[in-house]
């Protein structure tokens, strides 16, 4: 879509706490998301990237589901691939919401090899989430302090030790 149009999607989003915490509120925007996306054709995997964003953000992670797996299976990759890669962080953490963590950690996990973007963090601590989900709480606090890691302003390199130390075979972190 045009420029003007992703510009005025933002404008929405940024407006977003406007819409008070209600679900009349949440309708309200979801229904201004519609108005926007209904002037994309018809199956847009931007428009159901936004209209599952605006179910997820309203609190129905149940409706936003299959909407973030339409946008992927109708190309948003090659759409916006920025915007693919937000959809399988936001359809990971909608996933373990709904209580299907295990398809969360199987759609993250190759993000892992992905081209770096300021999105690896986000990656890593939805998917340190839903490994937490399925009770592998180790692998969860691994990733999350490879994450933390390069933020820190000293231990940084001590940290990412530790970090794979809890999830490498044999080894004993504490030792």
């Amino acid at each position: 879509m045009d420029q003007d149009w992703e510009e005025r999607v933002a404008a929405l989003w940024d407006r977003f706490d406007d819409y008070a915490e209600t679900e009349e509120d949440g309708a309200r925007f979801r229904a201004d998301v519609d108005a926007l996306v209904a002037e994309l054709p018809e199956g847009s995997p931007l428009g159901l990237f936004e209209r599952a964003c605006a179910w997820d953000s309203t609190g129905h992670s149940d409706r936003a589901v299959p909407l973030y797996q339409q946008a992927l299976a109708n190309g948003l990759a090659d759409a916006a691939p920025y915007k693919a890669r937000r959809t399988k962080i936001q359809l990971a953490s909608s996933l373990r919401n709904i209580g299907r963590a295990d398809e969360g950690v199987a759609l993250l996990t190759p993000e892992l090899l992905a081209p770096s973007d300021e999105l690896d963090d986000p990656v890593r601590a939805c998917l340190a989430l839903c490994l937490s989900s399925l009770g592998r709480d180790r692998e969860a606090l691994a990733l999350t302090l490879g994450a933390l890691a390069p933020h820190l302003p000293r231990y940084q390199r001590s940290m990412a030790n530790y970090a794979r130390l809890l999830v490498e075979p044999g080894a004993h972190p504490g030792a």
